[in-house]
């Protein structure tokens, strides 16, 4: 557990449910406050020492995050971490971009980056998400076997049978930085 001087929140924006599976857990784990973060306002972050918030990856936009971004100034003194959560293995190039499209220099030294992977259910995606993978799907089908990698191979077969690559082991580096180790 953490110290009890120590407060923490974890916010969340999930948009099919994995993110909000890794907030919930992380906040279990971490002892801290749980809340979707379209129900809080940057004052209520004030009183929190750490404030870790997740939101799900789009392309390479991480939903919600605008609500440390925009107020870093006002959040700066506190612990920051964001987590993503999107359905790529997460590879480091992948990350640095993710993280250079979404916070500035300054924002990329004090904010503790996380990458968690999720879940795919291509028949629960709204019209844009599907008009989006569909294109992915596309581009994929027109490479020749050899030519795809094993990540390609899953994604093509996940079109057809939901995938869910979520797991709870995956927060231990976080929340291990939540508690400063």
């Amino acid at each position: 557990m953490q110290e009890k001087d120590k407060k923490v929140i974890v916010l969340y924006k999930s948009k099919y449910g994995s993110t909000k599976r890794y907030a919930e857990w992380i906040a279990k784990e971490a002892g801290a406050d749980l809340l979707e973060a379209s129900k809080v306002k940057v004052e209520d972050l004030y009183r929190y020492d750490t404030v870790v918030f997740g939101g799900s990856l789009h392309a390479v936009g991480i939903k919600g995050v605008k609500l440390i971004t925009d107020h870093f100034d006002k959040l700066m003194d506190k612990k920051l971490i964001v987590f993503a959560v999107g359905c790529s293995p997460g590879r480091e190039e992948a990350i640095k971009h993710v993280e250079a499209n979404n916070f500035t220099e300054e924002m990329r030294n004090k904010i503790n980056f996380f990458y968690l992977r999720g879940a795919f259910n291509y028949k629960q995606l709204g019209f844009i998400d599907r008009f989006m993978m569909n294109a992915l799907r596309g581009k994929l089908k027109k490479k020749k076997e050899e030519e795809l990698d094993e990540d390609s191979k899953g994604l093509l077969a996940a079109f057809h049978e939901p995938i869910d690559w979520t797991d709870q082991k995956s927060i231990l580096p976080l929340v291990a930085c939540i508690r400063g180790q």
